[in-house]
């Protein structure tokens, strides 16, 4: 069947309301900010807060109700400590009436993108949930940030590093504090990675495999680059694969390279790639060996050192997280992650604390990725020298 396709504009004017509200239950310490009052551990952020002092629950209106909101979000929401559902967004009038009910939405906190900027007038709502396609996260994060809000955006953060600058800058001039959605900086699982990496427990990691891969069907034609596009899957998976190396190795690559897979169905994959392997090189030599697919199933992260190994399989999902390392199994337990994260945002606000994920953390995996997009054009290896270095060194420093 014929795919149609149509521009960001026409998609959002099809589009027609949306809104947030409900209490919340789940606790998270002060760590999860990753620093202690006045310090920032995410090395060049500079995002500022303004609440400092409250003690209420803030509001978080989410825009966008696609399958994220509704099956990870919303639930998660339910079971927060510092933060609350408080408005929706979403430009289907059904979808509206459901959550409204549902969730105990007022109708006064329900907005669609048309309405979206009178966001401004509501006390209700402190910070905007971002959760659309890839290539609207710009303009909706810059417009809740002229509206005074806080903003959590979902991974990638931009289409490219010029849209992430822009975010940056707004969020910035409104004086209001930016995140990006890396709900693993707050999974023990991969906290560990990091801890165990950072370290050194294990000696100099030499070797890192990270493989992250999903089956894509149609039923979110955007991430097949269809209707609003930006999708693919190395900015939609392949970027834990990314993050996962980074955060395990506690260094910046130096220089990418990459290969795009075969493409086996060039009816799906006619926009985006359907796959393909890449390599991440650090400073002192060590290769991170990397690869992602939307046609595919696979899900680690492994690491090899001089006096031992760890990994986790899998790695990246939102639950069953399982953990190994030479000496035996981690014995880690599944947190609700999303939870997690939106409590740690929230605690800085309330505490005026930076975050561990601002703006820059993605900036600087935007810029890998447009690398690695170069090195598959190219056939060779990309040097990484103007990459932000941003580093969320939280597992560490405690």
């Amino acid at each position: 069947m014929k795919q149609s396709s149509f521009s960001r504009r026409a998609f959002i004017g099809q589009l027609g309301s949306a809104a947030l509200v409900a209490p919340a239950l789940s606790s998270l310490s002060l760590q999860s900010c990753g620093t202690k009052k006045g310090e920032s551990t995410a090395e060049s952020a500079s995002s500022t807060t303004t609440t400092a002092g409250s003690t209420r629950k803030l509001g978080i209106a989410l825009v966008g109700l696609g399958k994220y909101s509704e099956g990870e979000l919303a639930p998660a929401l339910e079971k927060t400590t510092n933060c609350r559902l408080a408005g929706i967004v979403t430009g289907s009038p059904e979808k509206a009436e459901t959550w409204q009910k549902k969730y105990n939405i007022p109708v006064k906190n329900t907005y669609n993108y048309q309405n979206f900027d009178k966001i401004i007038d509501n006390p209700d709502i402190d910070i905007v949930y971002v959760v659309l396609p890839n290539s609207m996260h710009a303009e909706y994060t810059i417009r809740a940030a002229k509206a005074g809000k806080h903003v959590i955006c979902e991974k990638p953060m931009a289409m490219n590093a010029e849209e992430c600058q822009q975010m940056i800058d707004a969020c910035k001039k409104a004086n209001r504090q930016l995140s990006i959605g890396y709900r693993l900086h707050f999974e023990p699982h991969n906290r560990e990675m990091m801890r165990l990496g950072q370290t050194k427990v294990y000696g100099e990691v030499k070797k890192i495999v990270a493989e992250n891969a999903q089956k894509q069907d149609e039923s979110s034609p955007w991430r097949l680059g269809r209707g609003v596009g930006g999708g693919g899957p190395l900015r939609d998976v392949g970027i834990y694969c990314l993050q996962g190396a980074i955060y395990t190795k506690g260094q910046i690559p130096i220089a990418v390279s990459a290969k795009l897979h075969p493409v086996t169905d060039p009816k799906k994959f006619d926009k985006v790639e359907e796959g393909m392997d890449f390599q991440l090189y650090f400073p002192d030599g060590t290769v991170a060996e990397c690869k992602t697919s939307f046609n595919d199933k696979y899900n680690k992260l492994r690491a090899d050192a001089d006096k031992g190994w760890f990994e986790l399989s899998p790695a990246y999902a939102y639950g069953g997280l399982e953990g190994k390392t030479s000496e035996g199994n981690m014995a880690i337990k599944n947190v609700p992650q999303q939870a997690q994260q939106m409590d740690a945002f929230a605690q800085c606000i309330l505490n005026n604390q930076p975050t561990t994920v601002p703006g820059e953390l993605g900036k600087r995996d935007v810029q890998l990725i447009e690398a690695i997009f170069e090195a598959t054009r190219t056939g060779r290896k990309v040097a990484t020298k103007d990459v932000l270095q941003v580093m969320d060194k939280s597992a560490v420093l405690g």
